[in-house]
């Protein structure tokens, strides 16, 4: 039998070769960095572990919030309304529902929520639950749910419990409570597609959200616009010595800012409000 050294040889390399590509894909595979997809964290009002929020999520908690402010109620009424949309639709804008329900918080026209076209706005939509909520005698004494179900007559009474802590959490950071309690990383922004003066006169009652504000207010507005970035063009926000920006997708000290609201947009070189 013949032998054919240089055959096994060539062999050995190959299988050699084999062997390290494939160690070096795995390596590169380990060692590059996979790409993030946009989101956003809420700190909890105790305990440890963030909750998560997709952009879309935390842009209609932050109207929800803003409405709620506007119409003078309490950070309770807040976390009731978020509750109740995080439980009805996720926080998400939906264009249908059970029956002819629809919207954040699948109101229904037939039930006299108003039209479809209303339901499905979120600014009215809020509006219309935060004026129900009012209504229910001594809602500010009772439990989230137990709220919740006295304006939505639901089905699953209990089902709003589920997100009571998340609920409070988010309504504590976008109510101003905690600074730099929300921020949102990995957001591809770019020229504005909605106007944030518009916006901002519907959702605060005020366009005029720059400037020195009080630190409350002041976060609670810095927050909104963290929210809302992507949509408004914005890359920066900066108050009460802190500052996000849509690169680091972190809140950072900033001595140079006090309690005074400012921001950039891409399109611009100054946020005006």
């Amino acid at each position: 039998m013949r032998r054919y050294p240089g055959v096994r040889r060539a062999v050995l390399i190959v299988a050699a070769l084999v062997v390290v590509a494939g160690a070096a894909a795995i390596w590169f595979a380990v060692r590059t960095p996979v790409a993030q997809p946009p989101g956003c964290t809420v700190a909890p009002v105790s305990g440890s572990g963030d909750f998560t929020l997709s952009p879309e999520q935390a842009g209609n908690a932050a109207t929800i919030a803003a409405v709620g402010q506007q119409l003078g109620m309490p950070d309770h009424a807040v976390t009731v309304a978020l509750a109740t949309a995080m439980q009805e639709s996720k926080l998400t804008n939906l264009p249908g529902g059970d029956r002819d329900s629809a919207g954040l918080f699948q109101q229904r026209p037939s039930q006299g929520w108003g039209t479809y076209a209303q339901v499905v706005d979120p600014v009215h939509a809020s509006i219309t639950f935060f004026n129900h909520l009012r209504a229910v005698p001594n809602w500010q004494q009772l439990a989230v749910t137990d709220a919740a179900q006295q304006v939505q007559h639901s089905a699953a009474a209990d089902a709003y419990t589920q997100w009571e802590e998340e609920a409070r959490a988010v309504a504590v950071a976008l109510t101003g409570q905690t600074p730099g309690a929300l921020t949102c990383h990995d957001l591809k922004i770019g020229a504005p597609t909605a106007s944030l003066i518009t916006t901002a006169a519907a959702e605060w009652g005020t366009s005029a959200l720059s400037g020195p504000q009080a630190p409350t207010r002041g976060w609670a507005i810095s927050l909104w616009l963290v929210a809302h970035a992507g949509p408004f063009g914005v890359d920066r926000v900066s108050f009460g010595g802190r500052t996000w920006t849509a690169a680091s997708g972190t809140w950072s000290t900033d001595s140079s800012v006090a309690n005074t609201v400012s921001w950039h947009q891409v399109s611009a070189s100054t946020g005006q409000g």
